[in-house]
């Protein structure tokens, strides 16, 4: 009995061994060689295909079976451990792996096929925004030192600056507004210390005028902090910090 079946339709000699168990309703553990032989070699007598390349492939199965068909009409093997050999063991092997890969290609196609339909918005930062990165560790750079100790001592100073009284501005009938330029402030306090090796950070916010005045100092300290143009160190927890500066000849 012949088989109306298509080569397209099979993608090797074991897709189509796997064909014919299924559709034999046969347990793969269990298979009947001599069935499955007469079935597969009626369907490569009908096979017609001039790619030796493909038939071979088809020819070297139907070997297989063959030699696995005499292997069964003879008397059991036995190994080393006393258990008798089957000799569709290997074959068996082969095609509960070949059926694995086969799930496992549908399932990637299932997904591709949800992947199709998800769609994820473009990144929206500015290209110079995501290359940037920090030219120095801040860790390395102040020590010990933090943000919290920082800003304790800019508070003090803050406190001590509203305490003041303005001569001058006291009299004013209305405050006008500072205008402090933050690249001036910074090249004041590069002249400053030039002049000094070594110097206080409480001193030098005290030596200003006002509240913004304060601020723009703080804001440039820490600017140059950045730059590496500066260091801080601090002898205790609340000692003053101490500034020196890569400037000094």
């Amino acid at each position: 009995m012949s088989l109306s079946v298509r080569l397209e339709v099979f993608e090797g000699p074991l897709d189509l061994l796997l064909y014919l168990i299924e559709k034999s309703k046969i347990d793969i553990y269990d298979i009947p060689i001599v069935t499955i032989t007469k079935q597969y070699m009626d369907y490569i007598e009908g096979m017609k295909t001039e790619d030796m390349n493909v038939m071979s492939e088809f020819l070297v199965m139907a070997a297989t079976l063959l030699d696995i068909k005499c292997k069964m009409l003879l008397p059991k093997e036995v190994n080393e451990e006393g258990e008798e050999e089957d000799p569709r063991a290997e074959l068996v092997q082969k095609l509960l792996e070949y059926k694995m890969y086969q799930y496992m290609a549908l399932e990637l196609r299932d997904r591709q096929v949800d992947a199709s339909k998800s769609w994820y918005k473009a990144p929206m930062l500015p290209k110079e925004v995501a290359d940037y990165q920090y030219p120095i560790d801040y860790k390395d750079l102040i020590g010990d030192l933090n943000l919290a100790k920082l800003h304790e001592i800019f508070k003090s100073i803050m406190k001590r600056q509203a305490d003041k009284i303005d001569p001058i501005r006291s009299h004013f009938g209305k405050i006008e507004k500072d205008e402090i330029n933050l690249e001036e402030k910074q090249n004041y306090i590069e002249g400053y210390i030039k002049n000094h090796k070594r110097f206080s950070f409480k001193k030098l916010l005290e030596k200003q005028g006002s509240k913004m005045e304060v601020i723009v100092t703080f804001i440039a300290i820490l600017e140059m902090i950045k730059q590496g143009t500066i260091s801080i160190e601090q002898e205790d927890t609340f000692a003053d910090i101490t500034i020196t500066s890569s400037l000094v000849a």
